[in-house]
């Protein structure tokens, strides 16, 4: 139990009590801790957290002091114990991976009192805040249609955008009743229910060159239908799995897939001779292939045999580009 948790405790016990608590049996409680210990964290809560921690010398023990009507002390703002700031720790350095827009607007004043309890030096808590890193990849500007996609789908309206697609280089108007934000490998996502495709939709949130709310409530979809149409697919492409990959992964890959998790459905082996092999449900192939890829010689698709001859056409035409001349 570290400082910060023994802070949390100590208030938690003496807000509990009517009567007041022995030395002993408080340096029990706080996991055996010693008597030096014990005062320089009282003394600490009464000089930098006003905690009116008292001593009852007939009674020999430690008690909050009541105000005028009778009240109980709180610790002062926002109060979390070691296990919710390490999760707040993260909040706090994913909030810095956000661009400006509605949800960072809306959260400010929750993140500067964060900041304010990381930075409290007199807990040693300062230091925690720099240690922990969160880095992006491959990132792409959300856009300014941003706050116009959160507002309509937390507020349950409808939506007309203009959506220019990157499949087919096309702008096209749509009418969406946007489901979901989704945060995927460092880009916004919005999955919606298309009026124009009568379908659920996947749509890049980046793409969007321009929203407005239409006034009208947006056409629910159940969560279980929602999530058998995208949980189910490969990555971002939407649509429910209606094929398996069978992938075989190097005896030196496997150490590191074995350990990913690729697919909430996926199912994985180690074989006989050391390789490992994973099955993947996905509908469409295209960010499947992309994964694979990226795993070079220590990966054969062995099923089904469109993904194997997909990902053949890849290697040979990745090949192709460094092709020495004769």
């Amino acid at each position: 139990m570290d400082k910060f948790d023994r802070i949390y405790k100590i208030h938690d016990i003496l807000r509990a009590r009517r009567t007041p608590i022995a030395r002993e049996d408080l340096m029990e409680r706080l996991e055996k801790c010693s008597e030096p210990t014990v005062y320089r964290l009282i003394r600490a809560m009464k000089d930098h957290l006003n905690a009116p921690i008292e001593w009852h010398e007939e009674l020999g023990g430690y008690y909050y002091r009541r105000d005028a009507d009778g009240g109980t002390y709180e610790l002062p703002g926002l109060w979390f114990n070691a296990r919710e700031l390490q999760s707040l720790l993260v909040f706090d350095r994913l909030f810095e991976s956000l661009e400006s827009g509605l949800l960072v607007d809306h959260l400010a004043p929750l993140r500067r009192r964060i900041t304010d309890l990381l930075e409290h030096k007199h807990l040693g808590l300062n230091e925690a805040a720099n240690r922990i890193r969160v880095l992006g990849m491959a990132s792409r500007p959300t856009g300014a249609a941003f706050d116009a996609l959160a507002s309509a789908t937390l507020q349950r309206r409808k939506l007309r955008m203009l959506y220019h697609g990157r499949d087919r280089d096309k702008l096209t108007e749509r009418v969406v009743s946007p489901q979901r934000l989704v945060h995927y490998r460092d880009n916004w996502l919005l999955d919606g229910y298309c009026h124009l495709r009568e379908a659920l939709r996947t749509f890049s949130v980046d793409r969007v060159c321009s929203a407005e709310e239409t006034g009208e409530p947006a056409q629910t979809v159940p969560d279980a239908e929602l999530d058998a149409y995208f949980a189910s697919s490969y990555g971002i492409f939407s649509g429910k799995a209606n094929k398996t990959a069978i992938l075989r992964f190097s005896t030196e890959r496997a150490r590191w897939v074995a350990d990913e998790r690729w697919h909430p459905q996926q199912t994985g082996q180690f074989l006989t001779d050391g390789r490992y092999e994973l099955r993947i449900p996905y509908r469409d192939p295209r960010e499947l292939v992309m994964d694979i890829l990226r795993h070079g010689a220590h990966v054969e698709v062995v099923e089904p045999a469109p993904l194997r001859a997909v990902v053949v056409e890849a290697l040979k035409a990745a090949l192709a580009n460094y092709a020495i001349a004769r």
